[in-house]
């Protein structure tokens, strides 16, 4: 028996889509007005996914009180109110796309989460634009 358990959590972040070594017409006929110069914000919604068997002693896939620790230690407080491009280290050379968001989630939650249970990461960058990355 296989059950999923999941965690909601949320993070505002400001972030420029934008290549570099593009002007800024390049960049806007790419990226739109996510490449405002002066950047822009998102009210992130995250839900982590975390699929295994029960531990038979306690019942749990996950306690989930530990992972909504994990999930503020590795993701809320490194990016919440944060410039993504310039503050947060994983984007200094990575377009914070929300799928590139995502990975970097997983990425940062794969190895603490129990070797043989799946993870899956579900971001909300607004209500109607998601992605979700399962590390495949």
């Amino acid at each position: 028996m296989r059950i999923t358990v999941h965690r909601k959590a949320h993070f505002n972040a400001a972030h420029r889509l934008f290549r570099k070594e593009w002007d800024d017409e390049r960049n806007f006929e790419v990226f739109g007005k996510c490449s405002n110069p002066h950047y822009h914000g998102h009210n992130y919604e995250l839900i982590v996914s975390v699929t295994g068997q029960p531990d038979p002693r306690t019942g749990f896939v996950m306690d989930l009180k530990d992972l909504k620790n994990l999930i503020l230690k590795e993701v809320e407080e490194p990016f919440d109110h944060k410039n993504l491009n310039i503050e947060v280290p994983e984007f200094s050379d990575l377009i914070p796309t929300a799928e590139n968001i995502a990975v970097v989630i997983w990425n940062k939650l794969r190895g603490k989460i129990k070797e043989g249970h799946d993870l899956e990461v579900t971001l909300y960058e607004t209500p109607r634009n998601f992605v979700t990355y399962k590390g495949e």
